[in-house]
């Protein structure tokens, strides 16, 4: 092995304790919540958890390439509407959508497969439409992308035979639970750091930091960024499954640009480069949400002031957002991985040449 193939190798199995540690944390938490034997934080922790999975399958490609991968949020539409069709009753999809085409409501599969059937779908549509704009970089690629979440909501809200149009799609087996999402996230936090340490995930960041000079070592970043972008699909047509079978009904406009502005200020915030920038910023916009939510009801409820207030949640992230680029625009955690001194391995320094000849 080479000397710089050797440093990678310690550099990533130094990371490695670091992830194991942040899936301890995110088991813990799990465990104390389920102690605590309280709904609500029970709610909240479940959603958190799915978070991470829609955070972490966005930072697989958006965190690699610099690409501002619009298109994420209607892959998890997709990935929610394929698995809650497959999985609900044929009566109850008769009874909710009925003009669906009768093929697809007689179709009935159980949870875990059509889940799986879910994210395996919005894989398919990414890898056939994903070629051409994968050419693209800079502000093209990005509106090109962000124009590709506009034809797949328009398709969300328009097809009454499958989705049921812009009404509610309601219906669906709840399975998600606080142990089925804390079991989604781990597994798809060590999904992403494989990702992260393969051979992919080091020619995707090389074709961002230089295209051109990857280019110059055999590096074909169109193809990088195509099983990338598809990959990062899969991720979120899994996720979106999930978070179908815990919400239960949905609509389009669950799919859309606010939704991916909380998922993008999720990830900006704590560091779209490293995975524990990924947990931590999706751990600290869930928090504050929340209470900001308390808050907000309070005001509204107490009579504390004269006036409702609406919109305090969605303005405070978006001004912690501008502070966060304005201060620290690698994010709170930075380019990375946290390493905790108690769980870091010693760094082997790199060999000379005269030692690895010799």
């Amino acid at each position: 092995m080479s000397p710089l193939g050797k440093n990678r190798a310690l550099a990533g199995l130094q990371d490695s304790p670091t992830i194991g540690f942040i899936a301890l944390a995110l088991v813990a938490g799990a465990v104390i919540v389920y102690v605590a034997g309280s709904s609500v934080l029970v709610d909240i922790y479940t959603y958190l958890c799915i978070n991470v999975m829609f955070v972490l399958g966005l930072q697989i490609y958006m965190g690699h390439s610099g690409v501002l991968n619009f298109t994420f949020v209607g892959f998890v539409g997709i990935g929610a509407y394929a698995s809650g069709i497959l999985s609900t009753p044929p009566m109850v999809k008769a009874m909710g959508v009925p003009n669906m085409y009768q093929a697809l409501v007689d179709v009935h599969m159980p949870v875990v497969p059509a889940i799986l059937a879910g994210g395996v779908i919005a894989a398919i549509l990414a890898a056939i439409v994903a070629w051409p704009l994968m050419r693209l970089s800079d502000a093209v690629g990005v509106i090109t992308l962000f124009a590709g979440l506009i034809v797949i909501h328009v398709v969300l809200t328009q097809w009454d035979n499958v989705t049921n149009g812009p009404r509610t799609f309601f219906g669906i087996q709840s399975f998600t639970t606080l142990w089925v999402a804390l079991g989604g996230a781990v597994l798809t936090l060590i999904f992403a750091y494989y990702f992260k340490e393969s051979s992919l995930g080091l020619r995707l960041r090389a074709s961002r930091d230089d295209r051109h000079a990857g280019r110059s070592i055999g590096v074909n970043f169109v193809a990088v960024r195509y099983y990338s972008f598809v990959i990062s699909s899969f991720v979120a047509g899994l996720a979106g499954g999930l978070w179908a079978h815990y919400i239960t009904s949905f609509s389009p406009k669950s799919f859309y640009v606010t939704e991916f502005f909380l998922l993008l200020t999720m990830l900006v915030i704590g560091g779209a480069g490293t995975i524990s920038g990924a947990v931590t910023g999706t751990a600290i916009v869930s928090v504050m949400r929340e209470l900001l939510r308390q808050l907000e009801g309070y005001l509204n409820n107490s009579g504390a002031i004269s006036f409702e207030v609406y919109g305090l949640t969605e303005v405070t992230v978006a001004i912690l957002l501008i502070i966060i680029l304005i201060a620290r625009p690698e994010g709170v955690i930075g380019v990375r991985e946290v390493r905790l001194p108690f769980l870091s391995r010693k760094r082997r320094p790199i060999e000379s040449a005269e030692d690895t000849s010799a």
